[in-house]
């Protein structure tokens, strides 16, 4: 005998399902031979009951809600055909003991007016214990199975009735009161499963099914935000982010669907709800109000926030700011409210929002740290000169370099975005340039694509707001190289994301074709190449690209770079004296008075002023085979004007140590003494290792004024695979306390850069060893030096560096396995990293720096401001299971000479280990 499925339709009624057939059956009718008593109709020989079947009987919770009458009554104009029935859940056919099917045709989707619609229904298996148990619902697994109307055949009744979408229930759809006993099945399907679980089924949508479905799911939620009880208001308010969540991860129309939903949201009174929680003194509802807000927040919404809450919110914010969860939230309410407006930005900043971001930005939970970096990206954009000065103030430059410094590649963008952003203001260039956060950003836009970028995270997928965009299109005509780069790579993937949403018109709306233009035949080599590729996106025609080896332009790229800047009523007399790229570099002002006629003065400083900036930005590869240029850049970016009159004097690298000042004034040109001094105290190798290295070893003092003459108080060695983060944090640490600090980038691993890392370790009084999980893994057994870690240790234990570990959940090797030429770091005190604690840790670091510990003999002075105790660790002997050898009571403290911590002898010979 066949055995048969269970069927539910709506919430719990049920009819069966042939096996052999895979239709749905009455109850009461079977198929096959058997016998069984109670009446009712069958096809093929035999006649059964219910009661016959092999199934099991259904529980009570399944039929009660619909008789068989009910079913009866039902019109036989539709017909559901299985056309994705997975055998291999049910082999050979036969439901399990164990568990039984349903569909949920309460789920069901179908496209409206259209003949041969597809019906989309869950199926979900059902444990037997679960379904004796459980009268409330139906768990299980759920898979999404697809039905078909059909109209053939002489049995079936054509199918022209239409279902509303996107629900259906059993009482809108007509079920058939008989079934044909013998069709053929069609070869079945295998069902898919959802990639994620979401509110609507796996259909065909439109904006407007998905609109109306969101809707009344957002309408029954927020009736029940107010007089309800705390379980059920959370509950609501998760709804809500849930709903919420999946319209803005909706591809193509995500956006409209987010922005009308949260209009609802605000229309409905349940925006003006979750602003009043926020101030709840209930967490739960104050997290989840916190998290539907984040949400929530489109450009409305942040104007109604913004005039009737911003108080509420901005409190919450800074007073749970040690909370990870609600600052979580807090970050990413105030990277919205930061596209508000310049007044916005200044109200946020006076009541401490950009305090709280700032603190945030040591977390090292991965979503925090998004919300920081686009947070003050989009202060950067949207908060105007003032707010920049404030930025500066409170160190935003510094603390942004963990974050243009972290593993994510989202949150390193958006920190290097802010950057740049800051770094286009000139009033405060100097200070963002002094920060070395700006060295990240070509590192970052070497190595990733525009349109590769612009898909490789859900935040980007719809792209920026037009206002957004026209705030950074001043970037693009920045003097700094990284800013216009930057800004350039921008609009690139936003020029790819705008043509897939069909969209360009933008462009032209903001004014950015022309400023793209400009780019596009500018000499930045990375920012040109970026403009032309939106351009091009955009169908834009591209402008004449100038070479970046200026000492090779044509007359005619002369012409054009002449009339790029601004000094078009020149370019003919640039042309009729054949002015070439060689020629333009070598300009003084008297060629431009007397033979370009540029009579006035104002004129001629500005047009000096772009030769300047040219020199600066210019690659000479074409004519520094020896890479004079990169040396000069070495000693600071400003110097490199300098090159090409070096160079076509006749010096190369190798000559540089036979240089005068004379030499310098007279044949290469440079007037200014002071760059001159520079020029020459490097050469000459002042304050460097070669000087150092003349110093007789059995003369102390001048070993110790050496030492302290080293340029770099810190050199910061760490693991990249794990340690950048901290190793970023403690830079910032140290920088905001007046130490100058050396912490290598990508560049510098690159190679060439080999002996200049090595210099730097040199060049440092303090050598800071960040130790993560396995940082000396790879130097174990490492004889050759292959490994930098081991090369840097090495380099500090020779150049007499005080070396210091920070220990991050970090076990020691055996010392014996560790090279001999470094096994002795392994004897130095360290210090444990707490990262609850950070600011201790800091300060204990600090008197380590400042030499009150000796971390080889392990003298001490009590003294720290925070914690009860931080543990300072000398690796052997907690190696050997001796633990920390000493321990600090906080409650002391140094007496104070000349403002800073000094040690008496006594002191010292009191706290000897």
């Amino acid at each position: 005998m066949a055995e048969d499925r269970t069927v539910m339709t709506g919430s719990s009624s049920l009819s069966r399902i042939n096996s052999d057939t895979g239709l749905p059956m009455r109850e009461g009718s079977g198929s096959g031979s058997g016998s069984g008593s109670g009446s009712g109709s069958g096809s093929g020989s035999g006649s059964g009951s219910s009661g016959s079947c092999s199934s099991p009987r259904l529980p009570k919770s399944f039929e009660r809600t619909q008789s068989d009458m009910n079913l009866q009554g039902n019109n036989s104009n539709k017909i559901l055909r299985s056309l994705s029935f997975d055998k291999e859940q049910m082999p050979s056919g036969k439901v399990s003991e164990h568990s039984q099917v349903y569909w949920d045709l309460s789920q069901a989707v179908e496209e409206a007016n259209k003949p041969g619609g597809r019906l989309k229904i869950s199926l979900q298996t059902i444990h037997q214990k679960e379904e004796l148990s459980n009268d409330s619902g139906v768990t299980g697994r759920r898979f999404s199975v697809e039905y078909k109307r059909t109209s053939s055949g002489t049995t079936f009744a054509s199918s022209t009735a239409t279902m509303t979408p996107p629900v259906m229930t059993v009482s809108q759809s007509k079920m058939i009161q008989q079934f044909p006993s013998k069709e053929k099945q069609p070869p079945p399907v295998k069902p898919k499963s959802p990639k994620k679980k979401g509110f609507l089924p796996d259909t065909k949508r439109t904006l407007q099914t998905d609109l109306a479905a969101f809707k009344v799911l957002m309408k029954q939620n927020i009736s029940q935000l107010r007089g309800q009880a705390v379980p059920v208001q959370c509950d609501a308010l998760r709804d809500i982010l849930h709903v919420i969540q999946e319209s803005w991860a909706t591809p193509s129309y995500g956006r409209d669907l987010a922005y009308s939903l949260c209009d609802y949201l605000r229309n409905e009174g349940g925006l003006d709800i979750v602003v009043e929680n926020c101030g709840s003194v209930t967490y739960d509802i104050q997290l989840e109000s916190a998290r539907v807000l984040e949400q929530a927040l489109t450009t409305d919404n942040r104007e109604h926030v913004v005039k009737n809450g911003l108080d509420i919110v901005i409190n919450m914010s800074c007073k749970n700011k040690e909370d990870q969860s609600l600052t979580r939230c807090s970050t990413g309410i105030l990277e919205n409210l930061f596209k508000h407006s310049k007044d916005t930005c200044k109200k946020v900043i006076n009541l401490g929002g950009l305090g709280v971001l700032l603190y945030a930005c040591r977390y090292s939970d991965r979503e925090t740290q998004r919300h920081c970096a686009a947070a003050l990206a989009n202060l950067a954009i949207f908060g105007g000169a003032e707010n920049h000065h404030e930025m500066i103030r409170q160190n935003t430059s510094e603390w942004l370099f963990p974050l243009a410094f972290a593993e994510d590649d989202s949150i390193r963008y958006y920190a290097c975005l802010a950057i740049t952003t800051l770094s286009a203001n000139k009033e405060i260039e100097a200070a963002v340039v002094n920060s070395g956060t700006l060295d990240l950003v070509t590192p970052f836009i070497t190595t990733h694509n525009p349109q590769e970028f612009a898909y490789s995270d859900h935040s980007h997928l719809h792209g920026r707001a037009k206002e957004w965009l026209q705030q950074l299109l001043p970037v693009l005509d920045s003097k700094r190289p990284e800013a216009q780069s930057l800004a350039a790579f921008h609009f690139a993937m936003e020029a790819g994301i705008k043509a897939s949403q069909d969209r360009k018109e933008i462009f032209k709306e903001i004014g950015a074709i022309e400023p793209l233009k400009r780019v596009a035949s500018c000499p930045n080599k990375l920012a040109s190449k970026f403009a032309a590729e939106a351009l091009s996106i955009l169908g834009e025609e591209v402008p004449y690209l100038l070479s970046q080896q200026v000492p090779l332009w044509t007359v005619q790229d002369v012409q054009h770079w002449v009339s790029q800047v601004g000094f078009g009523d020149y370019s003919e007399a640039f042309c009729q004296f054949q002015v070439d790229g060689d020629s333009l570099l070598m300009l003084t002002e008297e060629n431009l008075k007397n033979d370009i006629n540029m009579l006035n003065g104002i004129t001629r400083f500005r047009f000096l002023r772009e030769i300047s900036s040219l020199k600066k930005a210019s690659d000479y590869t074409c004519c520094d085979p020896t890479r004079l240029n990169d040396w000069i850049q070495s000693l600071g970016s400003e110097l490199s004007k300098y090159t090409y009159q070096m160079v076509r004097s006749g010096v190369d690298k190798n000559l540089l140590p036979f240089l005068s000042e004379d030499h310098l004034m007279k044949d290469c040109g440079i007037i200014n003494g002071i760059d001159r001094m520079k020029i020459m105290q490097a050469i000459r190798g002042r304050g460097s290792m070669a000087s150092l290295q003349l110093v007789s070893p059995g003369n102390s003092d001048a070993i110790d004024s050496a030492f302290c003459n080293r340029p770099i108080d810190v050199f910061i060695s760490y693991r990249r695979s794990n340690g950048s983060q901290l190793a970023s944090l403690l830079k910032v640490h140290l920088q905001l306390k007046g130490f100058t600090v050396f912490l290598d980038i990508e560049k510098l691993r690159a190679g060439k850069f080999d002996m200049n890392l090595l210099n730097s370790v040199k060049n440092a009084k303090n050598f800071v060893l960040v130790l993560t999980p396995g940082a000396l893994d790879r130097c174990v057994g490492d004889n050759e030096q292959r490994d930098w870690v081991h090369k840097e240790i090495v380099a500090a234990l020779e150049s007499g560096c005080n070396i210091i570990p920070i220990l991050d959940s970090f076990e020691w090797p055996v010392t014996e396995s560790l090279p001999l030429d470094m096994r002795s770091v392994s004897f130095f005190n360290g210090i444990r990293w707490i990262h609850d604690y950070q600011d201790a840790c800091v300060e204990k670091l600090e008197r380590f720096l400042h030499g009150e510990v000796n971390p080889k003999q392990g003298r001490t002075h009590d003294c720290l401001s925070k914690a009860s105790s931080i543990d300072i660790l000398s690796p052997a002997s907690e190696l050997h299971g001796h633990g920390p050898m000493f321990k600090y009571d906080t409650t002391k403290q140094p007496p104070l000479i000349n403002g800073m911590n000094c040690l008496s002898d006594q002191a010292s010979s009191d706290n000897h280990g």
